[in-house]
């Protein structure tokens, strides 16, 4: 019998954060237990709190875990093209990962409790600035750029796009309409 690798605690780390990601996404801050994320990680719930400290900041970790990745794959995108259209296009791998837009709409969400919202409206901010500085897009293209991807991280928080689509004509439709932005 092969015995398991051993994690460093930074490895270890980002496995309770991956963890940390998938519950939250799935039920959002106040409704996820840190026994959950534990229970997840393949970890002790005193071991989560003693590498994040406390629910919230687990949860911050995870939503600037989030951000951070939305922020490589508009990146990535302006490598191959500085256009809101190739960001736009590139969305689609943010819809590949459901559970990072639902993440974010948490974060949203919980931002009435003043340290998260500091910190998601930070995070936003700097999205904002990222997709104009990579494209060159005027303030008005840039809020119809991230208008068009709230609308469709809704649509995939319902289920009505996205890889468990429940194909609804209104959805296939409405989505239609957003041309390089789906």
């Amino acid at each position: 019998m092969a015995s398991k690798m051993r994690l460093t605690a930074a490895e270890r780390g980002a496995e309770v954060l991956e963890a940390a990601v998938q519950a939250f996404g799935a039920s959002g801050y106040e409704g996820t237990k840190t026994d959950e994320i534990a229970r997840l990680a393949g970890v002790s719930q005193p071991y989560v709190i003693r590498l994040f400290g406390t629910k919230q900041q687990l949860f911050l970790a995870a939503v600037q875990s989030v951000c951070d990745r939305i922020e490589q794959i508009f990146r990535e995108a302006a490598e191959e093209s500085p256009q809101l259209s190739t960001l736009g296009h590139n969305y689609e791998r943010l819809l590949a990962e459901p559970e990072l837009l639902l993440v974010l709409l948490h974060g949203f969400s919980a931002s009435r409790d003043p340290a998260i919202g500091d910190a998601v409206r930070e995070r936003f901010g700097r999205i904002y600035s990222l997709v104009r500085e990579l494209t060159g897009a005027s303030p008005t293209e840039t809020r119809e750029f991230l208008a068009t991807g709230m609308l469709l991280t809704v649509m995939s928080a319902m289920q009505v796009i996205g890889p468990d689509a429940a194909g609804l004509p209104w959805a296939e439709e409405l989505r239609s309409t957003l041309g390089d932005a789906k």
